[in-house]
């Protein structure tokens, strides 16, 4: 599978890009997981945005959001494969592309995530440390996960 990846800003962002992401993120969290939830939440816009495309399909898509905005930390949030494509490596080149540039964009400092708890051993295994207590977030048990040092 050859694939591209692209980083933007969401100012940067084309529209068919937009769509394809809120697409995406619409079928895996709404639908998928039948999860109706409030996903335009007023953050793309200050996020940096992580994609992955085969030919011109979106496969994976994660959203890179700044110190201050939903954690005191850098974060890496609404992390997503197509489940056409799952279980072929894809969600590991994400992340690491996330990490990759959260540390080209902000320094090697810790970095948080917020993981539903069934990928709590994928995200250990980038490097990432439970921390807290589980808890529910839209009927989904999570769990904040850090990653003290980027690669």
């Amino acid at each position: 599978m050859k694939l591209r990846h692209s980083l933007k800003s969401f100012q940067e962002l084309t529209l068919d890009e937009l769509y394809a992401i809120l697409r995406l993120r619409a079928e895996v969290f709404v639908v998928e997981q039948d999860c109706p939830y409030q996903d335009l939440d007023n953050k793309d816009q200050k996020c940096f945005h992580v994609m992955l495309y085969e030919g011109d399909q979106l496969l994976g898509y994660s959203r890179l959001v700044p110190a201050g905005l939903s954690y005191k930390e850098t974060a890496i949030g609404r992390v997503i494969s197509a489940k056409s494509h799952r279980g072929k490596g894809l969600g590991k080149e994400l992340m690491e592309l996330a990490i990759r540039y959260c540390t080209e964009i902000w320094g090697n400092g810790p970095i948080r995530l917020s993981a539903q708890v069934y990928a709590k051993d994928f995200y250990a295994s980038l490097g990432f440390v439970a921390e807290g207590e589980e808890y529910l977030e839209d009927n989904i048990p999570h769990i904040e996960m850090v990653r003290r040092k980027a690669i």
